[in-house]
């Protein structure tokens, strides 16, 4: 079996595919289908019973909300990403529980050191992101197929496009990255950007002591 024969052929996936395909770039949804495959490969190989089809709907949703239109939400992107997932589930008639696993998977995928002890499906969206973008657990996977992943949707200069489109979902909104990895890039990328210190935030909160 084939790398590409292993998305679910299922109605959801295969609309999810479109919906994706049509309103982001080639960027992210490239990205988004080697975040399933890397993230399923992974899941096999920590033996995890996980729904191929919830895994796909999350890495397909994940970076959703870096698209423009949600730039002045003033929310996080992973959370318009994952509602973005949810208006989508519901008006197909998934169930709830399925839901919500598909959004804590995409609301956490930026927040280490939880979604691993989560659901199935939560800790491999976050595996299949960490994989691709952070190279973490690179050896565990051969280069046979890592090689074929990237054949299917290569990655060309991913490194500095992939921390630009984080650099645009993300500026727009610079509150949203207190507390989270992202405030990384704005203080490499944005000029005059200054991070929030969860230290001086409490010493300067309104309590007297």
């Amino acid at each position: 079996m084939t790398i590409g024969q292993t998305v679910p052929d299922t109605r959801l996936a295969t609309e999810a595919t479109e919906f994706v395909r049509e309103v982001t770039s080639d960027l992210i949804y490239h990205h988004s289908r080697r975040v399933y495959f890397f993230g399923s490969l992974m899941g096999r190989r920590r033996d995890l019973s996980f729904d191929p089809e919830l895994l796909y709907i999350g890495a397909m949703f994940h970076d959703l909300g870096l698209n423009e239109e949600y730039r002045g939400s003033g929310r996080r992107f992973e959370v318009d990403s994952a509602d973005a997932a949810r208006r989508f589930l519901l008006e197909r008639g998934v169930p709830e529980d399925s839901v919500r696993r598909v959004w804590t998977a995409i609301a956490l995928h930026t927040t280490p050191g939880i979604p691993e002890f989560m659901e199935p499906e939560v800790a491999l969206v976050t595996a299949g992101v960490e994989y691709d973008v952070l190279g973490i657990g690179y050896h565990e996977l051969d280069d046979a197929r890592r090689a074929e992943i990237t054949a299917l949707h290569p990655r060309p200069g991913f490194k500095e496009a992939i921390l630009r489109a984080f650099t645009e979902g993300i500026a727009p909104r610079p509150e949203t990255t207190f507390g989270n990895v992202k405030a990384d890039v704005l203080e490499r990328y944005v000029p005059g950007f200054r991070r929030g210190n969860f230290v001086d935030t409490i010493l300067g909160s309104p309590w007297p002591e």
